[in-house]
């Protein structure tokens, strides 16, 4: 059973456009997925799971896009912190969401807050993020540090890296799945991946639910992981 799992949610604007539909409501029921899946993961004992949401590329959509997924992120906090306080788990958010606006940023912060003293499961929501990112401010904060004398820059190891990500307090990453065919990481978790299991299904996001997660985590199970040995 794999601690940490992550997934690249794609494939809501194609589950649209097969039906017709605007690309709104592939987004829409993409959340519905999130919910399924949280709940499935949950159930699996899944320690933790993190959801790219919106990465600070996703700012090149169209403006009309944009608002409708902040819409959605709204909507999923209003309608689903109840059930996350209730069954105990930790919500955190990687990336940087204080872009957002500020009555979203709020939102974030309360439903953060609120779940923070939970002792469950983990879910990670990553907003406004970008691996690249990530790591040039991991650097410029450990360059920061050796340029005030505060650390030996022949001292900064891997451990030092992991410790200024996004991630720090998140167990080891073990699963990357991408749903909807496409086999790339588009600036995900870039570090964090470097020795995770890659799963690469062609099933488009809304279409993703707890089974489809279960042959995931069973696909996961017969692999063998070496990490560079034998």
């Amino acid at each position: 059973m794999p601690r940490h799992v992550a997934i690249i949610m794609d494939g809501n604007g194609r589950w649209a456009k097969k039906r017709f539909l605007p690309r709104f409501a592939g987004h829409k029921a993409g959340v519905d997925a999130v919910r399924n899946v949280t709940r499935a993961a949950r159930a699996m004992g899944i320690e933790a799971l993190t959801l790219y949401a919106f990465s600070s590329e996703n700012w090149r959509r169209p403006a009309e896009e944009v608002s409708d997924l902040m819409g959605l992120l709204r909507h999923f906090i209003r309608s689903d912190l109840d059930e996350l306080t209730r069954e105990n788990v930790r919500l955190r958010v990687i990336g940087d969401y204080r872009a957002f606006s500020p009555d979203l940023v709020a939102m974030v912060d309360d439903a953060i807050a609120r779940t923070a003293a939970n002792t469950g499961p983990l879910l990670a929501i990553a907003l406004n993020y970008g691996a690249h990112a990530e790591l040039v401010l991991a650097a410029r904060r450990l360059a920061e540090r050796a340029r005030d004398g505060v650390l030996d820059p022949a001292s900064i190891d891997a451990a030092m890296v992991e410790g200024e990500l996004d991630t720090r307090d998140l167990p080891p990453l073990d699963l990357m799945i991408r749903t909807s065919g496409e086999q790339r990481l588009s600036n995900f978790l870039l570090w964090q991946a470097a020795y995770a299991e890659l799963l690469f299904v062609d099933t488009l996001w809304p279409d993703f639910d707890g089974d489809a997660l279960a042959e995931a985590v069973a696909a996961f199970g017969v692999r063998q992981r070496r990490y560079g040995g034998l």
